[in-house]
């Protein structure tokens, strides 16, 4: 009996002592780390982590919010809880109160007023967008270049070289004296210590300390719309990177495509409008991952696609961005996409989101992504799509003359066709265009000694329909081929680190040929903010025929009649000689036109002498 009673009591104090050794409730990450209130969505999502965090309730004190609803999934350290925000409820810090038998934990979680400085404007065709690589423009800051075991060799086309946000900030004065209206960021977000370009998101909700933190990432936006400017945003909802925090603890079994496990994409992104595809490469395409270290997202979870519409609607309210670039848009969920620009835009109505539409080969393709496209009986909500097709042709076309020749004509007439393919577009003033991105091989050519296809080519951008977007280092005559590796397409910015042996970002930095061509650039953006032809009016254009000198001729007119003729002659050998009657459509109000590079001044009555590769934007008056 003795022994009996000596073993409960051993029984009793041992189960006393595991009570007592069980350790406080633990939270881990909290997502999203504030919200607002008065957004048009009263619903909100908490995704919660932590050890065992399943076991607690959730309850909440605060007048205006309720716990609408918690969910628990198969992992016990994940909570999912949506709160019920009134409109009603006032800013402050509201106390979740986690419980869990005598264990509680008081979770502050601040709610706070909506911001009321510029932001989320949108851009337009009265925008033109400069894309950079941060990594690659400037170093402003040499005490975060080895932050997280960051190696920065400049030597390793593939490495970090250590560019950031404060460099970008640093040479605002110079994006702006360009005479661009919008900069573009590759990635800025948390990303994989190894990844340079950003593209591996290793934290939705943090800027990767490399290129800086998150108050110099909203400061950097906030001194640009001081500066009359506005920002987009690159964002990957479509997968995330190896070294995300969750990868090491997923939610559940389905939260990556394929069931967590890497399957490669077949990169079959026309299986989507294919009506005959097999539905077995359709899925390969949407689920399949693009590396091992970047795993495909699984956006028909419906807690992780809540997740990732939060998260876009959390950086466009905090950070104060204008637009998105949304990397790999086709790859994501069809659904899930749609769904998420509908969300977004209902937010913010004046709102625009650049999908990456790759299709090089056909402008049907990129237009059935398009919103309220007549090639797509789903709406894909999709604003603005990326005209890949009008890229790849003008590499081709302004750089390697004759190369698609039709009908003994130049090249030009490939780029009157792709305009006259026009039709397929439910939107033309929602279409980017550009010459080159971080992604294909730079618009520049070491041959072109004289810039007169340099000139043509960025003339064309700068005055076609849609919205342009520049590459940094365009201006000056930066070059790189998909054969030397995207790390050569994305070199660092001369003169943007201390110690380097020239500065470009000022003309006594530059050679006589990259003042050239920074000039031209600088002259015909600085002009484009004050046409109106060019960035709101019609577009009409001129077939290039032989018996008109092959030159593509083409006239942007305002509503108010403001026009502007284009004249490009497409021959590098033989000189053009127009017989202005044949454009009577569009000059027959005017008298004369000044060439807005070059200052001359042309008498439309008379025939136009056009150069071998020559280029005329004309101010019709």
């Amino acid at each position: 009996m003795k022994k009996l009673t000596l073993l409960l009591s051993l029984l009793l104090a041992c189960i006393s002592l595991s009570s007592e050794a069980k350790p406080n409730l633990q939270i881990d990450h909290f997502d999203p780390p504030c919200w607002w209130t008065g957004m048009k969505n009263r619903q909100l999502q908490l995704l919660v982590h932590g050890p065992d965090i399943s076991s607690a309730s959730v309850s909440t004190s605060y007048p205006g919010v309720a716990v609408n609803r918690i969910e628990k999934v198969e992992n016990p350290n994940y909570l999912f809880i949506y709160l019920d925000i009134s409109p009603e409820a006032q800013p402050g810090t509201v106390n979740l109160q986690f419980k869990e038998g005598k264990r509680k934990l008081d979770y502050k979680f601040p709610l706070l007023a909506r911001r009321s400085k510029p932001g989320a404007d949108g851009f337009d065709t009265g925008d033109v967008l400069y894309l950079i690589t941060p990594d690659r423009f400037a170093n402003g800051n040499l005490a975060n270049d080895t932050i997280q075991g960051a190696r920065v060799n400049r030597e390793r086309p593939f490495g970090r070289h250590g560019g950031d946000i404060k460099g970008i900030a640093d040479h605002l004065d110079y994006i702006k004296d360009l005479g661009v209206t919008t900069v573009w960021l590759n990635p800025v977000q948390k990303n994989s210590p190894n990844s340079y370009h950003g593209y591996a998101i290793s934290d939705f909700y943090a800027v990767d300390p490399r290129f800086g933190t998150m108050d110099e990432y909203t400061g950097f936006i906030d001194a640009t719309h001081d500066m009359g400017m506005k920002v987009v945003m690159d964002m990957i909802l479509n997968h995330c990177g190896g070294d995300h925090w969750w990868m090491k603890d997923l939610p559940t079994s389905d939260w990556l495509n394929f069931n967590n496990t890497f399957v490669p994409t077949n990169h079959l992104k026309w299986t989507l409008m294919d009506p005959h595809a097999a539905p077995s490469e359709k899925k390969r395409f949407s689920d399949g991952w693009f590396t091992r270290g970047m795993p495909d997202l699984n956006q028909r979870n419906p807690f992780l696609a809540d997740y990732l519409i939060q998260s876009s609607i959390w950086w466009i309210e905090y950070a104060g961005i204008d637009g998105i670039r949304q990397d790999t848009h086709p790859y994501m969920d069809f659904d899930f996409s749609a769904r998420w620009c509908k969300e977004v835009f209902d937010q913010y109505p004046d709102f625009n989101i650049v999908g990456e539409t790759w299709y090089p080969s056909d402008n049907a393709f990129a237009a059935w992504w398009q919103a309220k496209s007549k090639e797509n009986s789903a709406d894909p909500q999709l604003k603005t799509v990326m005209d890949f097709n009008l890229a790849f042709l003008s590499q081709s076309v302004f750089e390697e003359p004759n190369r698609y020749a039709e009908q003994n004509s130049t090249g030009l007439f490939n780029i009157y066709m792709a305009l006259a393919s026009d039709f397929l577009f439910e939107d033309l003033d929602n279409i980017l265009v550009f010459l080159d991105n971080h992604d294909m091989a730079r618009f520049s050519k070491i041959e072109d000694k004289n810039l007169d296809k340099y000139k043509q080519g960025i003339a064309f951008i700068l005055t076609t329909r849609g919205i342009p977007q520049i590459y940094y280092g365009t201006e000056i005559l930066m070059t790189g081929t998909k054969e030397q590796g995207d790390g050569v397409i994305r070199t660092d910015m001369p003169g943007g680190w201390p110690g380097d042996k020239r500065d470009a970002f000022t003309a006594a930095g530059r050679t006589p040929l990259e003042n050239e061509a920074h000039a031209y650039m600088r002259s015909l953006l600085q002009w484009r903010q004050k046409s109106e032809a060019v960035k709101h009016g019609r577009l009409i254009q001129y077939a290039p025929v032989p018996e008109h000198g092959d030159c593509y001729v083409y006239a942007r007119i305002a509503p108010s009649g403001e026009t502007v003729l284009v004249v490009m002659n497409g021959n590098d050998e033989k000189d053009a000689s127009l017989d202005m009657s044949r454009y009577a459509d569009v000059i027959a109000p005017f008298s004369t036109g000044t060439d807005v590079a070059s200052g001359r001044t042309f008498n439309l009555s008379e025939r136009l002498s056009v150069p071998a590769r020559g280029t005329y934007i004309l101010n019709l008056k």
